[in-house]
């Protein structure tokens, strides 16, 4: 009888230890699974959240300025690669190269701009040598709103036959104009835009190219 009796308490010890097992096992298992839901749910919002600052508030201004200033930007670059393979001056191919990596980072944030605001970025083939603002989701801009400074396709062809002493003093003069052109499309911008971002970039352009045309005419003066 004692040895039944004993039994008995060890296996209903044993029972209610595994109750409690399986109890704490599926709180365990809850809790994971309303963790999981929650982290994902708060990744999800951090994109969107982004998305919706980035294209909240803009106006005509800045998709006027973004989608002109891709193209104007793009042939800077291309500009900016004659140079660092014709230049004879070491330090024009080394304010090309500057240029170059300004302003490719530059048209990444302005695409990604565009896109936020479901207006359309600009292809390549928009440039080089194109003498007005592509046209975009916001109503085609057309031939009313000319790029200031943008080359013609028969002076970026010109550039690029020519190389050396000859090539620096193009390049100088035709880079000191596209600035200017720059510089202008940014300080409207500044005036005229409405999202903060767009016009943070513009202020930043007007300064780094009023620095660079600063030190080209320098350049082109020792010539």
């Amino acid at each position: 009888m004692r040895t039944n009796s004993t039994l008995r308490r060890v296996l209903a010890t044993g029972g209610a230890a595994l109750a409690t097992l399986a109890a704490l096992a599926l709180t365990a298992g809850c809790a994971g699974s309303g963790g999981a839901h929650g982290g994902g749910h708060d990744t999800g919002a951090g994109p969107s959240t982004s998305a919706t600052a980035a294209g909240g508030d803009h106006n005509e201004a800045d998709v006027v300025f973004a989608q002109g200033m891709i193209p104007h930007h793009r042939q800077a670059v291309q500009m900016a690669e004659m140079a660092q393979a014709r230049a004879g001056d070491p330090e024009i191919k080394t304010l090309a190269a500057k240029i170059k990596q300004a302003q490719e980072p530059e048209i990444r944030q302005m695409s990604a701009l565009l896109t936020a605001w479901s207006a359309a970025v600009p292809s390549a083939s928009a440039m080089p040598g194109a003498s007005a603002m592509p046209g975009g989701a916001h109503g085609g801009h057309g031939n009313t709103n000319p790029m200031p400074g943008m080359m013609s396709g028969t002076d970026m062809s010109s550039l690029e036959k020519i190389e050396g002493a000859e090539f620096d003093r193009m390049f100088l003069r035709m880079m000191i104009e596209h600035h200017e052109g720059a510089v202008r499309m940014a300080t409207t911008e500044q005036q005229d835009g409405g999202n903060a971002e767009a016009k943070k970039l513009a202020t930043a352009i007007v300064a780094d190219q009023n620095a660079e045309i600063a030190r080209m005419r320098d350049l082109l003066d020792k010539r």
